[in-house]
């Protein structure tokens, strides 16, 4: 949650607290009166993740440094940022370089895009790795400029929590957003309630679960009337939804920083989740809290009927808050033994405020000598880049009841790894051994490491961009699906199996064969599109089977499914076809082609046409552009179709001349 929409002025929690901090030890916790049992948000570790960071060149809508910079035309620079400490980048195989000096270590300054579905799917195994049960994806108004790209976050973040084993649910942040309560309604009918088909998105109580922040802040950003509110609350339970209120921390009291006349309408809520951001900072305020807050809130929550899940949150590194963990564990603490029914995790990812769990720079050597920013281990304590994520494991056992409970933080601030923090030497003498129109094969010499050599991994590189192609063991690789008739560039590193990775190898450029007429362009290509539901995504366009399909939402034309080549690449012809089954009954799609160089402006490429699918001939249609146009990202628009209320496609194949 952005700062300048979520972060605000620190409370005087301690004036207003009952109690000295030290006198809250002799506090007791009511007994839980929970009013649902066990789900995917009772009982659960939830964390808020915002998915919401982009860069120039990664293929996003949006195209610019999104959230990472103040003007997210230029590269994020000490003069141009919008974060407080750097993330730890060794996970991530899409990188994009910044205008930062180099880290301590000497490796470039880069940084992720969201967009990449790589990031995401790292982001979700950690959450695997760390127990994490849930995360609340965050979408702000998404009728203006950013909606596209946070269109495509959604079927990213499905996609990832359906791979790693985690649950899902979108959270709306109703901050600045006009014409909130028409505009909510609508956005989750026509795009959002189609993701709830997914097996990975939350369900409480039996019910898909949707979130709402922002109600009864008493702020400018939030001017919304009891009554709108009342009405959005009861239409999402309408809609048969578990519905969540983020609410201020002062919701009980309508004090502080809660309207008043808003009890009734956080008494509708299913869930109550107070803020607590720019609210504590020592374990002294959170224990304050406790007090203040969490022991009456839930007191107030079992009267009435409410599931309760307070925020815990990791501290502002900037800030010096952390106390290498001694600070978020005391909230895993109060909370817990405040009988909880579930825990909020601000934020996974919000390198904005400081306070993500996600993996961090553990020492300046990780941080951009100009930067300024602080690691981890800010205050004398070593701790691991995945430290947080660990803590937060722990936390969710004790809140399990799988950990006693406990005071004392159980998490080490470092596992060791035996010692080794050397990294292997370089690749050397990289060469091209051949080329196709879709291929390239590489060859290298052997790195040496202290220990072992674990594998390499080979490196495309586009401008001041790195992006993963593959894995190897050997010394000899092949990389396949690119784009014919272009001129790629190509690096290898070493990995050891303590994580250390060498410097580059040398670079080496080969410009792939021509294109055959007959050679499908799209196959296997990463792809996106508007939406689509329950399983039918737009990756089953490209497979090769005319058995599996892609389908967008119902009823809620026009519609889009989009292609990434790999490269501009001369496009003439794309056919497209349904599953062969006479099942498949004759119907006309009316569709268009555009085409993008960046994923970002697309242009023209064929009007609006009616393509008729008949089984008898095989449900094939062609479509034939006028001239061969170059182009990266081919998208087609479907606005009717007469067989059916949504776009369908069985397989999207793209041909050059």
């Amino acid at each position: 949650m952005g700062v300048t929409r979520r972060v605000f002025l620190r409370a005087a929690v301690a004036a207003t607290a009952v109690g000295a901090a030290g006198a809250t030890e002799t506090v007791l916790a009511p007994t839980a009166s929970a009013a649902s049992g066990p789900g995917d948000v009772v009982g659960k570790i939830t964390v808020g993740y915002q998915g919401w960071f982009a860069c120039i060149g990664d293929g996003a809508p949006i195209n610019g440094w999104w959230h990472w910079t103040q003007n997210w035309g230029q590269p994020p620079s000490p003069t141009n940022t919008g974060i407080k400490c750097w993330p730890d980048m060794r996970d991530y195989t899409s990188t994009y370089q910044t205008s930062y000096a180099a880290l301590g270590n000497g490796r470039p300054a880069t940084l992720f895009s969201s967009y990449d579905q790589q990031t995401v799917n790292t982001h979700f195994l950690w959450m695997q790795q760390n127990s994490i049960d849930t995360a609340a994806l965050q979408r702000f108004n998404p009728t203006g400029g950013e909606g596209p790209t946070r269109d495509a976050m959604a079927t990213k973040v499905r996609s990832a929590a359906e791979s790693y084993g985690r649950k899902f649910y979108i959270m709306y942040d109703v901050s600045n957003w006009t014409n909130m309560q028409s505009e909510i309604k609508t956005d989750w009918t026509n795009k959002i309630s189609a993701h709830t088909a997914s097996s990975a998105y939350a369900k409480q109580n039996g019910k898909p679960v949707v979130c709402i922040w922002g109600f009864g802040f008493a702020d400018p950003n939030h001017p919304f009337t009891p009554d709108a509110c009342l009405d959005v609350v009861n239409w999402f339970k309408g809609q048969g939804c578990y519905v969540i209120g983020g609410v201020p921390r002062e919701w009980r009291t309508g004090t502080g920083g809660s309207q008043s006349g808003f009890l009734g309408v956080y008494h509708a809520f299913n869930m109550i989740s107070p803020w607590m951001v720019g609210a504590i900072g020592t374990i002294s305020e959170a224990d304050n809290a406790y007090t203040t807050y969490t022991v009456p809130d839930q007191a107030d929550c079992n009267a009435n009927g409410v599931d309760y899940q307070p925020c815990v949150l990791p501290g502002d590194v900037s800030g010096r808050q952390r106390a290498h963990g001694d600070f978020m564990w005391r909230q895993f603490y109060n909370t817990v033994r405040a009988g909880v029914q579930g825990i909020y995790i601000s934020m996974f990812d919000e390198y904005n405020e400081g306070n993500q769990i996600a993996k961090t720079a553990e020492t300046q050597a990780w941080v951009p000598t100009n930067s300024g920013f602080l690691a981890l281990d800010e205050d004398g304590t070593a701790c691991s880049a995945d430290y947080y994520l660990r803590l937060t494991g722990d936390g969710g056992r004790m809140l399990k009841g799988q950990l006693a409970l406990t005071p004392t933080r159980p998490t080490q601030p470092v596992v060791t790894n035996g010692g080794d923090s050397a990294p292997p030497t370089a690749p050397g003498t990289l060469t091209v051994t051949g080329h196709t129109s879709d291929s390239v094969s590489l060859h290298w010499n052997t790195s040496t490491d202290n220990v072992a050599v674990s594998g390499y991994r080979v490196l495309r590189v586009s401008g001041s961009t790195s992006t993963q192609v593959g894995t190897t063991s050997s010394t000899s690789f092949t990389v396949t699906g690119l784009g014919a008739s272009t001129a790629y560039t190509f690096d290898v590193v070493a990995y050891d199996a303590a994580g250390n990775v060498s410097q580059p190898s040398n670079q080496v450029t080969a410009t792939t064969d021509a294109p055959s007429s007959t050679t499908n362009l799209a196959l296997h290509r990463p792809t996106s599109e508007s939406s689509h539901t329950q399983t039918y995504s737009s990756a089953n366009a490209v497979d090769g089977d005319t058995n599996t399909y892609w389908e967008s939402a119902n009823n809620a034309f026009p519609q889009w499914i989009q292609v990434d080549l790999g490269a501009s690449t001369g496009v003439k012809r794309i056919v497209l076809r349904l599953p062969p089954a006479t099942a498949w009954a004759t119907r006309t799609q009316t569709v268009s082609v555009q085409g993008s160089p960046d994923g970002g402006t697309f242009t023209q490429l064929l009007a609006s046409t009616g393509c008729t699918f008949d089984p008898a001939t095989g449900n094939t249609a062609t479509l034939t552009l006028p001239s061969t146009v170059s182009t990266r990202y081919v998208r087609l628009t479907i606005a009717a179709n007469t067989g059916w209320p949504a776009g369908q496609v069985s397989e999207f194949q793209v041909y050059g001349a």
